[in-house]
């Protein structure tokens, strides 16, 4: 397995007296020739939900930097002009949603989206990991795993993998699908057949 849990402890380290903004854009994902070749090398399983996820394996949300934690820290790197509070909670800004374009200027009208779900890592290979390497997972801000999305939107998608949900944006569909194997290449998680058919579509026209 390639996860680094360092990466939790490396931010633990960057604590300070307040929260410090992080550049205000997405972790830029594979590019597609790069993400085909992920893709290639995944391992191709049924999905597995034995022993049955549980949410509360994946703890959220860490504290990242400061009194930042993994919601609020996603929250500053994607808005702009973003204020926040003394708790580092944003109490204003603008963001745009990536998945449906839909802007707006209340932090409460987004969700932070797991972009591979945590139900479905738990069926592709998470179910065997520990705790320490699901909270790893469920708060990863350097991988193209995290984003703040329009809340509904997200409610909408729930678990869904990307052979049954893929952002109504048609212009990110490349980038959703580029992060989707850049995240599952990363932490050795497999696809299914289905998924695996979708991607592999989706990424032939990127």
């Amino acid at each position: 397995m390639k996860l680094r849990l360092s990466a939790v402890a490396i931010f633990s380290l960057l604590s300070s007296a307040s929260c410090r903004p992080l550049p205000r854009a997405l972790p830029e994902p594979a590019d597609a020739a790069t993400a085909r070749a992920y893709l290639a090398a995944l391992t191709v399983a049924v999905d597995l939900n034995s022993p049955a996820y549980d949410r509360d394996l994946f703890p959220t949300w860490i504290t990242i930097s400061g009194k930042c934690n993994t919601r609020e820290t996603v929250l500053i790197r994607e808005g702009v002009d973003v204020v926040t509070d003394s708790e580092c909670r944003a109490t204003s800004g603008q963001w745009v949603s990536p998945y449906d374009g839909v802007p707006t200027t209340l932090a409460s009208d987004l969700d932070i989206d797991h972009l591979v779900p945590l139900k479905e890592a738990w069926v592709s290979g998470a179910r065997s990991w520990t705790t320490a390497q699901r909270q790893a997972f469920a708060n990863d801000v350097t991988r193209p795993q995290l984003v703040a999305v329009t809340d509904n939107l997200n409610s909408s998608k729930g678990d869904k993998d990307v052979a049954h949900w893929i952002p109504p944006l048609s212009s990110y569909v490349c980038t959703y699908v580029r992060a989707w194997v850049t995240v599952k290449y990363y932490y050795s998680l497999t696809v299914d057949t289905a998924e695996k058919d979708a991607l592999t579509n989706y990424l032939a026209n990127c």
